[in-house]
C-alpha cells in the first residue's frame, strides 16, 4: 500500500453515494471530510460511509488542510462555482460529468486549475473501467484496423416532473449533458479529437429541455458517430465500434461495461469480461490518485482539452437546438 490519497467529498447526493461506495473498495483511499449545506445531511453522510469529518458548508471542506482531492458530486449548473472554490484553496478536482454547463465554464475551469498548479479532470468514469480499456487497447494495436463508425446510445424513459432536476432547465436538465454526454465521449474516445460537423434533431419537451436526441458526428476522414440519448426514451444502451476490418461491441451498459467482444472476418468472436472490483467508480478513483502520487495536473485518458472540445461538440448541438439554460449570459457559440 501506498501512503493515503485524503478524499474529501463535496455533495451529498445519490452519485456521491455510488462513487464512495467505489472508493471504499480502493485500500489507499481515505474518507476524510464530506461537505453539505447543512450539518445534519454532512454527519448523517459521513455516518453512513465511514468518514472522518463533517463539514457544515463547502467552504468548510475546500479549507479542510487534511484533504487532498474534492470529489465535486453537486448538480450541473454548480460544477463551476464548487470547483472553483476547490481550486482557490489548492485542492485537486474530480469533478463529475457534464464538466459544466458550457464550454465556456470549462476553460473558465481549465484555466484556473493551470493558474494554481492544481490537478483536475472531468469523471467520465467510463473512460477506466476495464472492458473500455480492453476496447481502446483493441483498437490501438490495429486489430479491427482504421474505426470507421460509432454506434452508441444512452437512454431511458422517466416520468416527467417539472420540477425535478432531469426536466429543469434551471438545472441544466434534459437528456444532452445528463447521458448523451457519454455516447459523445465515447466517441471523442475513439477517434481522437474534434468532430469536423456536428448535427442533430432533438425534441425539446413541454419544460423546454431535450427530452430525445439523435447525433450525427463527423470526423476527419470520413468518420462518423451515429448517437442517441434521451430521458423519455428506452434505448438499447449498446456500443460499437465499426472498423476496416472488424467490429468491436461493448455489451450494455456501454458506460459501466463488464463484457467487451471482438468480432473478426472468418473468425471466432472473442470476448473480454471482467467483473468490477467494486460497482465501476473506482477505477476513475484509482487514476486520480496515481496521477497525484506521479505529481501529474491532469490524466492522459480524460485530458482536459478533450473535455473542452466536448462541451463545445454539446454547445453546438444545443445552438442548433435553440436550447440554452437561465444561468448562461448568452447564447452558446456555434
Amino acid at each position: 500500500m501506498s501512503t493515503p490519497i485524503r478524499w474529501g467529498i463535496l455533495g451529498t447526493g445519490a452519485i456521491a453515494k455510488k462513487f464512495v461506495c467505489g472508493l471504499q473498495s480502493v485500500p489507499d483511499a481515505e474518507l476524510a471530510a464530506v461537505g453539505s449545506r447543512k450539518q445534519e445531511t454532512a454527519d448523517a453522510f459521513a455516518h453512513e460511509f465511514g468518514f472522518a469529518r463533517a463539514h457544515a458548508s463547502y467552504e468548510a471542506l475546500a479549507a479542510d488542510p487534511d484533504v487532498d482531492v474534492i470529489y465535486v458530486s453537486t448538480p450541473h449548473q454548480l460544477h463551476r462555482e464548487n470547483t472553483l472554490l476547490c481550486l482557490e484553496h489548492r485542492k485537486a478536482v474530480l469533478c463529475e460529468k457534464p464538466f459544466s454547463i458550457n464550454a465556456v465554464e470549462a476553460r473558465k475551469m481549465v484555466q484556473r486549475a493551470r493558474e494554481q498548479n492544481v490537478f483536475l479532470m472531468e469523471a467520465m468514469w467510463t473512460r477506466y473501467i476495464p472492458a473500455i480499456v480492453q476496447t481502446m487497447k483493441w483498437i490501438q494495436e490495429g486489430k479491427i484496423g482504421q474505426p470507421r463508425m460509432v454506434l452508441a446510445d444512452f437512454g431511458f424513459r422517466a416520468e416527467v416532473k417539472p420540477e425535478w432536476r432531469l426536466f429543469s432547465p434551471a438545472y441544466g436538465g434534459g437528456s444532452l449533458l445528463d447521458v448523451g454526454v457519454y455516447p459523445i465521449s465515447f466517441a471523442s474516445m475513439v477517434f481522437s479529437g474534434s468532430p469536423s460537423t456536428v448535427t442533430g434533431a432533438a425534441n425539446l419537451g413541454e419544460t423546454g429541455v431535450d427530452e430525445q436526441a439523435g447525433i450525427v458526428l463527423m470526423y476527419p476522414g470520413g468518420k462518423l458517430a451515429v448517437l442517441a440519448s434521451g430521458i423519455r426514451t428506452d434505448t438499447p444502451h449498446d456500443a460499437h465500434v465499426l472498423g476496416e476490418t472488424g467490429s468491436i461491441r461493448v455489451h450494455a451498459p456501454f458506460w459501466c461495461a463488464t463484457t467487451a467482444t471482438l468480432t473478426l472476418k472468418d473468425e471466432q468472436p472473442v470476448a473480454f469480461q471482467q467483473p468490477h472490483q467494486a460497482n465501476g467508480y473506482e477505477y476513475q478513483a484509482l487514476e486520480v490518485m496515481r496521477c497525484l502520487r506521479e505529481g501529474k495536473k491532469e490524466s492522459d485518458g480524460m485530458a482536459l482539452a478533450e473535455t473542452i472540445t466536448i462541451m463545445e461538440t454539446m454547445d453546438r448541438l444545443r445552438a442548433q437546438w435553440g436550447l440554452t439554460y437561465p444561468m448562461e449570459t448568452s447564447t452558446p457559440v456555434c
